[in-house]
């Protein structure tokens, strides 16, 4: 089996991510082996002042969306879940963002994974209650770099492709419960929990305690 980019999937998997906003919207590139080694091939943050018009706003991260999925050609897109918040125009500019992505990689046809703040922290922390300050020290680690990636919204881009690939984009678990927006082949990856990190073995638990 290939994946988009004509290779072996047993290769890896390249995973784009955004943490969505209006202001900060941070997308990150990142290719996972099949051993689960994670490379960050490319991160930015883009956005614009809460001075310009909406359109306006939301054109800048549809032009990028498209720029860097055409670029990269990832195989699969992962973007943070909405969940509630007090803070409602926050909400509200958060989910428009998410929507933006979430088209520009229909287009495409690059297959969408929804994932919620707590399932990337369990992911890559082994907390679902971690702090950005430990997601960002941990995804140091993972990618085996001296320098933090910053700013925050960058390492939680980079923290999103990463939980992606390992709670079950690389062996293709997950494609078929509602969690991605459009169809994805499954892959032929082995899940035997010997092959699982602490983190990973911890996220599965959590994840089968809400079955």
């Amino acid at each position: 089996m290939t994946n988009r980019r004509g290779r072996p999937a047993s290769k890896g998997l390249r995973v784009c991510a955004v943490d969505p906003g209006l202001t900060r919207c941070g997308i990150a590139v990142v290719d996972i082996a099949a051993n689960r080694k994670a490379t960050l091939v490319d991160v930015t943050v883009v956005g614009t002042p809460g001075t310009e018009p909406i359109g306006q706003r939301l054109a800048v991260i549809d032009q990028a969306m498209d720029e860097w999925l055409t670029k990269y050609q990832p195989d699969h897109l992962a973007i943070e879940r909405m969940f509630a918040q007090n803070n409602t125009p926050t909400v509200m500019g958060t989910a428009q963002a998410s929507g933006v992505a979430i088209a520009a990689a229909a287009r495409q046809n690059i297959p969408t994974a929804l994932l919620t703040p707590s399932e990337v922290k369990a992911a890559v922390t082994g907390s679902g209650r971690a702090d950005k300050k430990q997601v960002t020290a941990m995804v140091t680690r993972i990618l085996g770099i001296d320098t933090p990636p910053k700013p925050a919204d960058a390492a939680d881009a980079i923290a999103i492709a990463i939980a992606h690939a390992w709670r079950g984009g690389l062996f293709g678990r997950g494609l078929d419960t509602g969690k991605l927006t459009s169809p994805a082949k499954p892959s032929k990856f082995p899940t035997a929990p010997a092959n699982l990190t602490p983190a990973q073995k911890m996220w599965l638990a959590a994840e089968r305690g809400t079955e």
